[in-house]
């Protein structure tokens, strides 16, 4: 079986929803990192010298990849990545190896069987 990671950028009010969603599509877990931040296009907004941005979360997804770009379009849905300028981003990158995932591997077979 193979792995791509998923990695998600979300506002942290979103994180529950977006792995809610990447649950739902097949994801069997997740890591958030907290209070992540970044510059996108846009100057952050300032007030008396404090950042008004909002906070992020990292989100990352060992998922088989057969699901990936599923996963992906989902949760970019329910973080409205595209729909809002500024709310996130997701992307993908191939997984050369990983240890520790045969819990996941026994459940993601038959769906993945399926799939195919």
């Amino acid at each position: 079986m193979h792995f791509k990671l998923i990695i998600a950028l979300v506002e942290d009010h979103k994180t529950n929803s977006v792995c809610q969603a990447a649950r739902e599509a097949g994801a069997t877990g997740a890591t958030v990192i907290s209070h992540a931040r970044g510059h996108g296009l846009e100057k952050s907004k300032t007030f008396l010298g404090l950042n008004l941005e909002e906070p992020r979360d990292v989100i990352l997804l060992l998922v088989e990849e057969h699901l990936a770009r599923s996963i992906l379009e989902t949760i970019s849905h329910e973080g409205e990545f595209d729909a809002k300028p500024g709310t996130g981003i997701a992307f993908q990158v191939d997984v050369e190896d990983a240890v520790g995932v045969m819990q996941q591997v026994k459940k993601l077979t038959p769906k993945v069987e399926e799939e195919l």
